[in-house]
């Protein structure tokens, strides 16, 4: 039986700097958003969590991290990584269809409400925390 749907909620998941690891960060947010009866907001967060995953996995050289979080009916999708690099700035989507690199968070600016990120310097480590936000309504 879901949850709460109003309930807050926070989940990580610390993954290697492994391609493999976007599909075990998709099919986890695909279980955690079902068991959490968000299952309408699966296909838009599994796309968006792909693309920060994945720009997390193939631009750096370290660990990387997914995280959820739901509060007041907004499901924040965000990765960690070791690189305090900032991402590069995305182009407009339509004038990325063309190549395959490149696409990430255009695809990212396109299907949020809101997205960002920030510098994170923590116990000693540094990296950053590039988020979207996707409203349930």
């Amino acid at each position: 039986m879901p949850e709460d749907e109003t309930a807050p909620w926070e989940y990580t998941l610390y993954i290697p700097n492994d391609p493999r690891a976007v599909t075990v960060c998709r099919r986890t947010l695909r279980l955690v958003l079902a068991l959490h009866g968000l299952i309408r907001l699966v296909d838009t967060a599994e796309l968006l969590a792909a693309e920060l995953v994945s720009n997390a996995v193939r631009h750096t050289k370290g660990p990387a991290a997914l995280r959820l979080r739901w509060s007041a009916g907004v499901l924040r999708i965000g990765a960690w990584d070791a690189d305090p690099e900032p991402p590069e700035a995305p182009g407009q989507l339509a004038e990325l269809i063309g190549p395959e690199e490149g696409r990430g968070l255009a695809l990212v600016r396109a299907c949020a409400d809101l997205w960002g990120w920030q510098p994170l310097t923590r116990n000693g480590n540094r990296g950053k925390y590039v988020w979207c936000d996707l409203a349930a309504a």
